[in-house]
């Protein structure tokens, strides 16, 4: 096990930079995930991490030795790629084991170390298999296993579960996070889907364009996102906006629909309001919006609104009698509701009335 530290780090690929001075923290025993829409560099930075690619300029410590110039092979570092990466004409046992008779590790141990992977990971019959014989669930146990057997101080895993059905990806995420607790071993992992970040992480990045936008726990960035960009990034439906302007009556949309404010907020010019679909509820007074489309996914119901010359989404728990059509009223809790500064996208805070 080992901390992680990325210190200024950027990438060129010529006269392209595509990392932009990244700092990130990583403790012993944490379990980091980078995440950010495609293309935000944070397979690059991963890859980074294992050797993969070169530094451009900054620093990579690992257990606190600069690693900038080291071989991938001498980083202590094992890495679970998007697409398993197995060698077809060999058994399961086999792939799990090559790297240490590489290494030269005694017979014995490499016996005792698959043995024990194959133990946690649930592999004990598959071990004589063939790849092409293993479902895609299976493989992936076994390119984790692959990994395991080398006790690294660092697990690096690239989007490990995209290439599997959604049912499959939602059982392998507990999977790999209970594992991960069990072993209490640095991990890193990328994603682009911000569930598997959500669900996963002690501790998430977020990326965009190369640049770091906001570093912490999950739900300190779910409940206080730095910036229109992670608030809209981070959760499921993702959060409304609404441009319009702060008036001592309420947050005045482009119809003059009021929408209503957190206690205590000053009025600025021009701002975007912000508020996610679970915080939107139905009452017998309120914003009035006209429902366009229902969905029933059964523990919830999703409503498709039309208010105040906008397109929005109320995630309600009660299940509802209304139909397409027809118009209701909302309550939006003000406490729940973000500002943002409409020029920087930066979060606004709340201020004392002037």
């Amino acid at each position: 096990m080992a901390s992680v530290t990325i210190r200024d780090v950027r990438k060129r690929y010529g006269p392209v930079e595509v990392l932009h001075g990244v700092n990130v923290d990583i403790q012993d025993g944490e379990f980091v995930v980078l995440v950010g829409p495609s293309g935000c560099g944070k397979t690059t930075l991963l890859r980074m991490v294992a050797g993969l690619e070169d530094v451009s300029s900054g620093d990579i410590l690992i257990d606190g030795k600069r690693v900038n110039e080291i071989p991938p092979k001498e980083r202590d570092v094992a890495m679970v790629f998007q697409n398993y990466a197995l060698y077809p004409h060999m058994t399961v046992r086999r792939n799990m084991s090559f790297a240490l008779w590489l290494a030269k590790v005694p017979k014995a141990e490499i016996e005792a170390r698959v043995k024990r992977a194959a133990e946690i990971l649930g592999l004990e019959a598959l071990l004589d298999r063939y790849p092409r014989a293993l479902s895609g669930g299976q493989r992936q146990r076994v390119a984790m296993g692959r990994a395991l057997v080398r006790n690294p101080k660092v697990f690096l895993f690239d989007e490990p579960l995209s290439n599997l059905d959604a049912k499959l990806r939602v059982h392998m995420r507990a999977e790999i996070k209970e594992i991960q607790q069990r072993l209490a071993t640095t991990t890193i992992y990328v994603t682009h889907d911000q569930v598997e970040a959500m669900t996963m992480a002690d501790k998430i990045v977020v990326m965009r364009a190369g640049h770091v936008e906001q570093i912490g726990a999950p739900l300190e960035l779910y409940d206080h996102p730095a910036n229109q960009f992670v608030a809209g990034f981070l959760g499921s439906p993702s959060r409304k906006f609404i441009e319009g302007e702060i008036t001592p009556q309420g947050f005045a949309s482009g119809d003059g629909t009021l929408w209503p404010l957190p206690e205590g907020t000053s009025p600025r010019r021009r701002a975007v309001y912000g508020i996610r679909p679970q915080q939107i509820a139905l009452a017998p007074s309120g914003i009035p919006a006209r429902i366009q489309v229902i969905e029933p996914t059964g523990a919830e119901t999703e409503l498709v609104l039309e208010a105040g010359g906008e397109k929005l989404i109320a995630g309600l728990r009660e299940r509802i009698t209304a139909r397409p059509g027809e118009t209701v009223h909302l309550r939006i809790d003000p406490a729940h509701v973000h500002l943002f500064d409409a020029e920087t996208g930066a979060r606004l805070p709340a201020l004392a009335p002037a």
